[in-house]
């Protein structure tokens, strides 16, 4: 497959991603635009959908990411080939002369189809210098990514942008890198405002029910969306770059008792390795229980008299025994040389034959 096609093919899987409950929902916003011309029993049913929805939406964010970046492939990937320059139209156009029985070539009409030709010619070069130029870049950030170079993986961070598509996440993302395997995140999620404080359900008649919710029941829920939060972003972020931990710290608005403002405060903090994080199962874990699985400050308690989670002190890269390290295992090295070997091989076999060029391309790594 040429870069383009990985390219594409990435961009579609990244479609492809778009959560089932995110198509409810457009589905129920599309139902909704309708509902005047529903039922008071179908509206009813339609109002507690949507509010479910809602729910589901916010609930199961950790349980889907992009589709993991090869950066060796991209590395590996051949350059466009430059476009031949063809005279089909001037052929053509004498062709045709030639069986209507003109042997002397109107230099207007061949010198127009000769313009045709030089045309398409251009327009091809035009293109090919656009895919030459977006191959260098891609290319380029993909060795500098390889070779763990921090402004390489802001950029990918930034240009790429796998949260691009994910608003119910938080209104702000920054990132630090620390060393090529270790990158921090601070994260502000939505907050109080993103959870609903009311809870809507049918009853027997088919009526819509509202009821404030139970500060026990939203506090769970406010756990569990900002915990999600959390493992979406360092799903993501492992997906993107060849890192083996995300130190993440998720804050919020929340009333501080000492001055009687709100301001932002940070309520959960984690470090998440690459291997501790491959090892759920995203589709059943529950995402509060999921932080036993890792280094994490925050336990979600609830003030009894603010409703306020109790204030963290966020994890620092000290806190993370293995996150001195500079560089990457030699299994994982070696691993991404021997998938840009046999990248290289495919491409290789298309342009046969090149013996030279084929017997140095499958030569065996140990």
């Amino acid at each position: 497959m040429g870069w383009r096609g990985t390219l594409r093919a990435v961009e579609a899987a990244q479609r492809r991603e778009l959560r089932e409950a995110q198509k409810c929902q457009r589905d129920l916003e599309r139902r909704a635009k309708e509902q005047a011309k529903l039922s008071a029993m179908e509206q009813a049913r339609l109002e507690v959908e949507t509010y479910e929805n809602q729910l589901e939406v916010l609930l199961s964010t950790h349980r889907q990411q992009g589709e993991p970046w090869d950066w060796a492939a991209v590395a590996g990937l051949l350059s466009p080939v430059r476009p031949p320059r063809y005279a089909d139209h001037e052929f053509r156009i004498k062709q045709q002369l030639e069986i209507s029985g003109q042997h002397e070539y109107p230099e207007a009409v061949v010198e127009q189809a000769r313009l045709r030709d030089e045309q398409e010619f251009q327009d091809a070069l035009r293109t090919y210098e656009q895919q030459k130029s977006e191959w260098k870049n891609i290319t380029s950030l993909a060795r500098r990514i390889l070779d763990g170079e921090h402004k390489a993986y802001i950029e990918a961070l930034v240009e790429l942008n796998p949260f691009e598509e994910i608003g119910n996440l938080g209104s702000s993302l920054h990132f630090t890198i620390h060393n090529p395997v270790l990158v921090e995140c601070r994260l502000k999620v939505n907050g109080r405002q993103a959870i609903p404080s009311e809870v809507k359900s049918l009853t027997s008649s088919g009526k819509v029910s509202v009821k404030t919710m139970p500060k026990g029941r939203f506090h769970e829920i406010y756990q569990d969306y900002v915990c999600a939060c959390v493992l979406r972003v360092a799903r993501e972020v492992l997906a993107l770059l060849p890192v083996d931990i995300v130190l993440i710290t998720a804050s919020a608005d929340e009333l501080d008792p000492r001055t009687g403002h709100i301001v932002e405060q940070p309520v959960l903090s984690v470090a998440l390795p690459r291997m501790d994080v491959l090892r759920l199962n995203f589709d059943q874990v529950d995402p509060s229980d999921a932080m036993e699985n890792f280094v994490h400050h925050g336990d979600f308690k609830a003030s009894r008299k603010t409703g306020a989670f109790e204030l963290i002190t966020p994890l620092t890269v000290a806190d993370i025994p293995s996150a001195s390290k500079e560089t990457m295992p030699l299994a994982s090295s070696l691993m991404r040389a021997r998938q840009f070997r046999d990248e290289l091989r495919s491409e290789v076999e298309k342009l046969k034959p090149l013996s030279a060029v084929e017997e140095l391309a499958t030569g065996e790594l140990p």
